[in-house]
């Protein structure tokens, strides 16, 4: 008989091991899951900013040498991430294949002068550090014009701000959630050992030696469960890269292992904190009121 209610304490200890576990995984799992999302939001944002293009035209009369000199001197701006030169020729191709005719056999002559492309940095892709770039590179003399999609800037701008904001907030949220959540299932694995808390206090045990196995397990639990997340978001990541081959461009090797070590430190902490709170109230609770708690 006794060995049979070993035997079912068994089980039920490690199935209470096992469902927190199970929980801890879930939940920063799915806080994992947002943050690859805000990485690859951000890194997307990025791209697109950097794809703005600002076009800048040179007068005809312009030189090589001279065209070099301020291709170097635009590149060297912080705000520049690269620049293109666009020969008239080339300019003249392009317009070619765009209207899908020869309009300088219609003209007589290319009417197109010679520019620049350039693309720049994501920091500098908003509207009020464009303005200023524009009224840095105007101050040179072989420059005639620059041209840009102001309305693309501002839609850019706009849908960028309103999704970190949603997702600042959303992450705020599920945070709060998530640690509530673990704090709850550690409470439920703690509230079930609560008798055996009181039968060590009441036979003299101190209450750092009954609270130390607690917090070890709670640890190995959120160490457990982490891990077995940040498994789980490797195989997102690689089921994800599968399915759409292009998002491997936004993968950032140093921002994974940040967030993977954040998913590590989460379990951790939470698990730590959430135990050691959960075994203080049942050393201070009074042996009559074991039972309504």
């Amino acid at each position: 008989m006794a060995r049979q209610e070993d035997r079912i304490i068994g089980r039920r200890l490690r199935s209470s091991y096992v469902s927190t576990v199970v929980s801890i995984t879930l939940v920063l799992f799915v806080m994992g899951l947002l943050g690859l999302i805000i990485l690859h939001a951000s890194k997307l944002s990025g791209h697109v900013r950097e794809s703005i293009a600002v076009s800048v035209f040179l007068d005809d009369r312009a030189g090589s040498t001279e065209i070099r000199r301020l291709q170097s001197a635009l590149n060297n701006m912080p705000a520049v991430n690269e620049t293109i030169y666009i020969s008239r020729e080339e300019a003249a191709e392009d317009l070619m294949q765009e209207l899908g005719e020869d309009f300088i056999s219609f003209l007589g002559y290319n009417p197109l002068p010679p520019s620049i492309v350039i693309h720049l940095r994501s920091g500098y892709a908003n509207p009020d550090s464009i303005t200023v770039f524009e009224q840095q590179i105007r101050q040179y003399p072989l420059i005639t014009d620059v041209d840009y999609q102001q309305s693309l800037v501002h839609l850019v701008h706009e849908n960028v701000q309103r999704i970190g904001i949603g997702l600042f907030i959303f992450s705020i949220l599920l945070l709060t959630v998530s640690v509530a959540l673990i704090n709850n299932t550690i409470r439920l694995s703690v509230f079930s050992k609560r008798f055996l808390i009181k039968s060590m206090q009441l036979v003299g045990a101190t209450q750092g030696f009954i609270r130390k196995p607690f917090i070890k397990k709670g640890i190995v639990q959120g160490v457990t469960g982490a891990l077995i997340a940040i498994s789980l978001l490797v195989a997102a990541l690689y089921a994800g890269q599968r399915q759409i081959p292009g998002l491997v461009v936004l993968y950032d090797l140093h921002m994974l292992v940040l967030l993977f070590s954040m998913v590590l430190f989460l379990g951790i902490i939470i698990s730590w904190i959430s135990t050691y709170f959960a075994v203080k109230k049942y050393l201070k609770i009074k042996t009559d009121f074991l039972y309504y708690y």
